[in-house]
């Protein structure tokens, strides 16, 4: 018969002490991964949303508003309903799930907000950044097409550390 041999504290203690580095290497890639992730998440919700109203403009020969307000990091589509709750206006919050997100500046023509016509031109270009963690995108509107592009962006300030990973 063949004993069987344990595990000693000394081996033990040496495992639990490689996965403890191994997890305080890990932590600062898996943070920037996330903010990066909503970062990206973010910049394409308002892309995408920006591609909206001017849609919706178009097909209803109307003008349509977007209005973002930095200082709540939100924005809304003057006119139009949530999906998910019809009796409430459109307002999307970027500090909210899964974005986690701040608006750091808007500026289309000098206004927080964009107004395309009844053939879904908008009224001026500009640009926003916006930001999660320590990863920044700028969104930049072309004033004659409509169209949103995506780039990165300087961080100007210290970087946030999102308060779920403190």
């Amino acid at each position: 018969m063949n004993p069987r041999r344990a595990f000693t504290v000394i081996e033990l203690i040496f495992v639990l002490i490689i996965i403890s580095i191994t997890a305080m290497l890990a932590a600062p890639r898996y943070a920037n991964f996330l903010a990066e992730q909503r970062v990206v998440a973010t910049a394409n919700r308002i892309a995408m949303d920006v591609a909206m109203a001017q849609r919706r403009a178009k097909f209803s020969s109307t003008t349509q508003t977007i209005t973002f307000t930095a200082s709540e990091h939100t924005y809304s589509l003057a006119g139009v309903q949530d999906p998910d709750h019809p009796a409430n206006p459109y307002v999307v919050s970027l500090t909210a799930e899964p974005f986690l997100a701040e608006i750091v500046s808007v500026d289309f023509g000098g206004a927080a907000k964009i107004v395309f016509d009844a053939y879904g031109v908008p009224d001026t270009n500009g640009t926003m950044s916006i930001r999660s963690g320590n990863r920044q995108k700028k969104l930049t509107l072309d004033g004659q097409t409509g169209r949103v592009t995506i780039s990165d962006d300087v961080i100007t300030g210290p970087p946030q550390i999102p308060e779920e990973i403190l």
